[in-house]
């Protein structure tokens, strides 16, 4: 019996967002009809995603029905958040997939000295855990938070939990993509909405990773499945401009080093990285699968690929989601008298 399948994938518009995207759409059962809801900021960015989704499924000859929707949404504006939510509960009765690939940063550069000793010190390393990206510190959003953490963190929890009867009713699959730059010292509990690091977006990272394991549990009571997944290393559009011919191509071959000298996690290739999330949306068994662990998007040193799981340090968890509750508590009060907007077709 065939069924209607609705997926909000969030940050279509970057190479791992499209690739997910892609993924989906090979794996899930082409008796079903599947709607891609695409989200981004702008609506010309919207149609050039949906237009390279489509040029996808003429490639791989996909049949059954694939239909596009879209959201415009902005994580660092809360009231574009609301909106998001009523256009969602306007259109649709149940979702079934939600990847929450949310990947601010507020990059600055590279500190090409440091990433010079990194590369002749451990090249392995620094293509791996790179510590020389530059971050701004003290970056808040026009709404007053620090903006990766309302990005990254925040702004998709209060979407989901907006539309957390939709999810019910579908059943669904929610994915965190967090990232192998998660680790504890990326974030201080001091510090939750990340305004005093200069590793904001690892930090970000570090708190999805917490929010997962503080809120998964509670999900599964209410009939959603929720995991937590990292893509590995791979080439990212959102770093090319701060790389020119030479550095892009030496970073290039880097990775492809790293990988033959044994790194696990250097994908490279955006679709290999989307391997984890898509694998855990429609392959994982809800009875045997462990939600209490991060499942990675991994390769072997010849570029097959394959699902590895890592474990979770949990400390802080219930400290990150007592912050986070009251963060929400606060948001509804302030946008309680909010008026829906119109939808634009596309």
């Amino acid at each position: 019996m065939s069924q209607w399948k609705v997926a909000v994938i969030t940050g279509t518009n970057s190479n791992l967002g499209l690739n997910i995207a892609y993924r989906l759409i090979e794996r899930e059962d082409p008796k079903n009809r599947l709607t891609i809801v695409v989200t981004s900021r702008t609506l010309p960015r919207v149609r050039e995603v949906i237009s390279l989704i489509k040029s996808h499924i003429k490639k791989i000859d996909r049949p059954g029905v694939i239909d596009f929707d879209y959201l415009l949404v902005d994580f660092t504006n809360m009231v574009s958040v609301l909106n998001a939510y009523y256009d969602l509960k306007n259109t649709y009765s149940a979702i079934h997939y939600f990847f929450v690939n949310a990947a601010q940063g507020v990059y600055d550069g590279i500190d090409w000295v440091g990433a010079t000793k990194e590369v002749l010190n451990s090249p392995l390393a620094a293509v791996t855990y790179p510590e020389y990206k530059i971050q701004r510190v003290g970056v808040t959003s026009k709404d007053g938070m620090g903006l990766v953490f309302q990005a990254n963190v925040f702004g998709p929890y209060y979407l989901l939990q907006k539309i957390l009867p939709l999810l019910m009713e579908g059943k669904a699959t929610i994915v965190w993509v967090s990232s192998l730059m998660s680790a504890p010292k990326y974030l201080s509990l001091q510090d939750i909405e990340l305004l005093k690091t200069n590793a904001s977006y690892e930090g970000s990272k570090r708190l999805v990773d917490l929010l997962h394991m503080a809120t998964f549990k509670e999900m599964n009571s209410k009939g959603v499945r929720q995991y937590v997944v990292q893509p590995g290393i791979f080439l990212s559009h959102s770093f090319y401009k701060y790389l020119n011919f030479f550095t892009f191509y030496g970073m290039l071959f880097l990775f492809y080093l790293a990988r033959l000298l044994g790194s696990q996690w250097h994908n490279i290739d955006g679709y290999k990285a989307a391997n984890a999330p898509v694998y855990v949306a429609t392959l994982a068994n809800p009875q045997f699968e462990h939600q209490n662990s991060k499942y990675g998007s991994a390769v072997s040193f010849d570029g097959i690929e394959y699902i590895e799981r890592t474990d979770i340090d949990p400390t802080g968890c219930n400290d990150v989601l007592s912050y986070i509750k009251s963060k929400e508590k606060e948001w509804d009060e302030k946008l309680k008298d909010q008026i829906k907007r119109t939808r634009i077709p596309i």
